[in-house]
């Protein structure tokens, strides 16, 4: 039977480290569409390669910034359970 340290670099699972650097960056490109303007760079066919959602390159500003912010709450709270569940986190 493997432990479950084992387990985990076994089955490729995220360092907490890892863990935590990947949502530092997911907040960094969060502030930035919300804040700082990246939600009116996006507009048109960019939000599509960024986004990677099909009719993104129809939406508005304001809509792309409430898709992301809608993500980023999605986003912390797998980052809060993955923190405590090292399984979880893939």
């Amino acid at each position: 039977m493997l432990s479950a340290c084992r387990l985990c670099q076994t089955l490729g699972f995220v360092s907490i480290s890892s863990w935590i650097l990947l949502f530092i960056g997911n907040c960094a490109f969060c502030y930035w569409v919300l804040r700082l303007g990246g939600s009116e760079w996006m507009e048109g066919w960019r939000s599509a390669f960024v986004l990677d959602w099909l009719p993104s390159f129809l939406w508005t500003s304001e809509q792309i910034k409430l898709y992301v912010l809608l993500c980023w709450v999605g986003h912390a709270a797998w980052f809060a359970i993955g923190l405590f569940l090292p399984g979880l986190r893939l």
